[in-house]
């Protein structure tokens, strides 16, 4: 489902280029839970970028879902991103003036879903919100606002899903639910799931880990070219 065959990324700097990702290589199957640790810094959030295409790598192979990614341009990445991979953000990344049901429904209608508001409100019965589809999310707990980007992230039934810090703005409890209720969802749909965390509880929930530091693997690796196959 994902390959990554020794991945660089260069950024500049302020002071300079700096490379980010520095060899990464790593494969995981259709509907495997992978969670990413790794100190701040040290190139999680660059890598979930790459795999959904909203970063270009310097050079190396990225495989998602059969496609080379390498090799589309940005219209083409966004194509392929609308209606296979869904993204879950530490911030939530709610539109303030849209209600739950709205924000929910958002990325369905610019994807040019008929029935945007129909799966939304599926979407939000699903994370235990429909009573509260009206709401905007200055009205919504922290916990609430991220069960609705969970909802909005799942509404196109992605077979990849992202997440990057999905509970970091919330307390333990309420980040274990959420937890919970997101990797439940993921099963159901048979999703893959690829999540940073700094939480190592979280991260044993996923069937396997992996460690990045200094923009490279460094536990859990595995030859991606033995994947070659994989969809």
């Amino acid at each position: 489902m994902i390959l990554m065959d020794d991945i660089h990324l260069m950024l500049q700097g302020g002071s300079g280029p700096v490379n980010v990702l520095r060899g990464v290589s790593l494969s995981i199957a259709a509907g495997e839970t992978v969670s990413v640790v790794g100190p701040s810094g040290s190139g999680k959030t660059t890598m979930l970028m790459v795999m959904s295409g909203l970063e270009k790598p310097t050079s190396g192979r990225l495989v998602v879902a059969g496609q080379d990614l390498t090799t589309l341009d940005e219209d083409g990445l966004a194509r392929f991103r609308r209606g296979r991979v869904g993204i879950v953000f530490q911030g939530f990344h709610l539109v303030a003036t849209m209600t739950a049901l709205e924000n929910a429904a958002l990325p369905l209608e610019l994807a040019g879903y008929e029935d945007a508001f129909e799966r939304a409100r599926k979407g939000l019965d699903d994370v235990g919100l429909s009573k509260r589809a009206g709401h905007y999310p200055s009205q919504l707990s922290g916990g609430e606002q991220q069960r609705v980007a969970i909802a909005r992230a799942f509404g196109a039934e992605p077979s990849i899903l992202l997440a990057d810090e999905p509970t970091g703005n919330l307390d333990a409890a309420t980040g274990g639910k959420v937890m919970d209720l997101l990797l439940g969802l993921a099963d159901r749909h048979g999703s893959t799931v690829v999540l940073i965390t700094h939480d190592a509880q979280l991260a044993a929930k996923a069937d396997r880990t992996l460690e990045l530091l200094d923009g490279r693997i460094t536990d859990g690796f595995e030859q991606p070219l033995a994947a070659e196959g994989m969809r």
